[in-house]
């Protein structure tokens, strides 16, 4: 029928009007299945006493869409892109009169359109839902009671309530109040988090049983919600160099369509195989190749815990040969533990020795007495720490404290050889061995006499060597480089299996082991959570914070973020960026074989427009399909 049926179908515009104008998924599907129906109609002749063509409402409802953005591309840009030639396709095949074609072009581009949009919104939902994770309120407490007010205008400082089932607004520490908290969208933790007065809640995470009051600490863009959703924001495949490669290919496939179809219709005369050629030419799946399959991947990654921040930072992930660990907060858990007791005289018992010291530290706010205490409650009961009396704390040396009737004195070497009758008193050869190994040491002394010491360290996380192994299976060699003292890093080193160690660095030390690395064409990737980690993680060719432990600014310098800290997963992450690649690869390699054979083919007069639209986007379907699969993947463990 040609253009001649234009004017016949003013009134299906018409009555097609509000799907035109009905957005969203919703719409697009509705679309579908009316054109489908209609190409339906029009190939089996269904009602024969219709004005028109049928294939005419897959034309308008799928079709004139793509000719409108190729048109405002063209025009706002000079933006030449797959649109253009599909286009092209279009307008030929209905000046022809192959109105089915063009219908059915226009068809499966808006269906592989769909697929794309379904496989990219479900790649990125995972993340995406923290956006809606903000509470719009918060509940404040007054001099005068309780107002509500919108949550953005929470200050620090303000004192906020919370009751069950609600939803923490900012960052805060706990004043008052027990309760059991949803830290699934932060930790990922399957098991709600039981907290009480003095513990710190984040914005997002949700409180699932009792009431609690709180004090802002972190509101606004500072809050842990936001920070997540400005990395959610710049989660974009876009930025993939690879990316850009597939455009720059396409713009020239579409100049190599538009010559190889005057060449050949002015050769053979023929204008079918002209239009052929156009139809069978644009390069979609060449386009969807890239950005499908790094959009599933990030989607994969984000249900393993990982943000990524650009889509090229898996690309890059995919050829790093080394990873440099931060030590502390890294491989460790960051916080120190008691890893040995050691009573030094028979009159006072390991137990003894361990319940006297937590007593005497129970009330210290320093860090390490802190840690006694709490190990203390840990191993030995929550009842096992008795109660100091006449507590002194001795300022860089230790405390004193009357625990159990005895006198108690915890501290370093300095603060006994001060107290004790023995000025000469000589570190015992137990602790020699455990400082050595890079513990901290307080020493204990019961009514006046060396009773013991207790040994501190930094733990290493409980799957930080698994992770090691596996990461030596992938083909990467993994390095230390820590800002502790060497026998520490040593001694980290030798429980995780990592060879190279670089011990007391300082972040421009960092640097200039990074950059020596990379000089020699090394590509490194580096793993940290501190801020003296912030400008390795700038500088190395893909950064890895921790995001649970990590502080802002490593975050802000790093280009992926594990959310919930849990290295076992980095593993997974480097063997999905090299698979990554390979479906990348296969995606390009299949749809420019499918389009070369295709060519020949139309050249040759073997595929007619219908037969080469459904051939050419049957591939764009299966290179969506094919991405779609890193959605799920997940490598098995190497036996390294």
């Amino acid at each position: 029928m040609g253009v001649r049926n234009v004017g016949k179908v003013v009134g299906a515009v018409e009555a097609l009007e509000p799907f035109l104008e009905w957005g969203g998924v919703r719409k697009d599907i509705t679309c579908l299945v009316i054109s489908g129906a209609a190409l339906i109609v029009s190939i089996f002749d269904l009602i024969p006493a219709l004005p028109f063509d049928a294939a005419w409402v897959a034309i308008l409802l799928c079709g004139v869409p793509i000719i409108l953005e190729a048109v405002i591309g063209l025009v706002t840009a000079f933006d030449i892109k797959a649109d253009v030639l599909v286009s092209i396709a279009l307008v030929a095949s209905v000046l022809i009169g192959e109105d089915f074609a063009a219908g059915e072009v226009a068809f499966i581009m808006q269906l592989g359109a769909l697929l794309e949009d379904l496989t990219v919104a479900r790649a990125r939902a995972g993340i995406e839902k923290l956006v809606n994770l903000t509470p719009r309120t918060a509940r404040r407490l007054t001099e005068t009671g309780e107002e509500i007010i919108p949550a953005q205008q929470v200050q620090v400082g303000d004192i906020l309530r919370l009751l069950p089932g609600e939803t923490v607004p900012v960052d805060g520490t706990i004043l008052s109040g027990e309760t059991s908290i949803d830290q699934a969208v932060m930790t990922g933790e399957s098991m709600p988090v039981d907290k009480g007065p003095g513990d710190e809640v984040s914005s997002g995470t949700v409180n699932r049983f009792g009431s609690f009051d709180m004090q802002a600490a972190r509101v606004g863009e500072d809050s842990s919600i936001q920070r997540m959703i400005r990395l959610v924001q710049s989660a974009d495949a876009g930025k993939a160099k690879i990316v850009g490669i597939a455009d720059r290919w396409a713009t020239w496939i579409v100049v190599a369509a538009l010559l190889a179809a005057a060449v050949t219709g002015l050769a053979t005369g023929d204008p079918i195989r002209a239009v052929t050629i156009l139809v069978v030419f644009c390069p979609c799946a060449l386009v969807l190749a890239t950005p499908t399959a790094i959009m599933a991947a990030i989607g994969n990654a984000t249900r393993h815990s990982f943000l990524v921040r650009e889509g090229d930072a898996l690309e890059r992930l995919a050829s790093v040969s080394k990873i440099t660990f931060d030590k502390t907060g890294t491989l460790t858990y960051g916080q120190p533990r008691v890893v040995r007791v050691c009573p030094l005289t028979e009159a006072v018992s390991r137990e003894e020795l361990f319940r006297l010291t937590a007593g005497a530290e129970g009330r210290s706010e320093h860090p390490l007495g802190r840690a006694v205490a709490a190990c203390c409650r840990e191993e030995l009961g929550q009842g096992a720490v008795p109660a100091a009396e006449r507590f002194q704390m001795l300022p860089g040396r230790g405390v004193r404290a009357v625990v159990d009737g005895r006198e108690v004195l915890a501290g370093n070497l300095e603060l006994l050889r001060e107290e004790l009758p023995a000025p000469e008193l000589k570190a015992p050869d137990q602790a020699e061995e455990r400082l050595a190994e890079g513990c901290t040491v307080v020493y204990v002394a019961v009514d006046g006499r060396l009773a013991g010491f207790l040994a501190l360290a930094d733990t290493v996380r409980e799957d930080a060597a698994e992770t090691i192994r596996q990461v030596k299976a992938a083909g990467i060699d993994p390095v230390l480089l820590t800002g502790d003292h060497a026998s520490a890093a040593r001694t980290i080193a030798g429980q995780l299996g990592i060879g190279e160690v670089h011990a007391q660095c300082l972040p421009e030390t960092k640097l200039e082991i990074i950059d020596a690395y990379q000089a020699r064409g090394q590509r490194v990737c580096m793993m940290g959570d501190g801020i003296n980690d912030a400008p390795a993680l700038k500088r190395a060719f893909v950064g890895i914070a921790m995001g649970g432990v990590g502080s802002d600014i490593a975050v802000d310098a790093a280009d992926i973020v594990l959310v919930n800290d849990e290295v076992r997963e980095l593993p997974h992450l480097l063997r999905l960026a090299r698979r990554m690649m390979v479906t990348i690869k296969c995606n390009l390699t299949f749809s420019m074989t499918l389009n070369f054979v295709a060519i020949i083919l139309a050249i040759t007069g073997v595929l007619n427009p219908v037969v080469g639209a459904l051939v050419h986007n049957a591939g764009s379907v299966l290179v969506i399909v094919n991405s779609s699969l890193l959605l799920r993947w997940r490598a098995r463990k190497r036996q390294g």
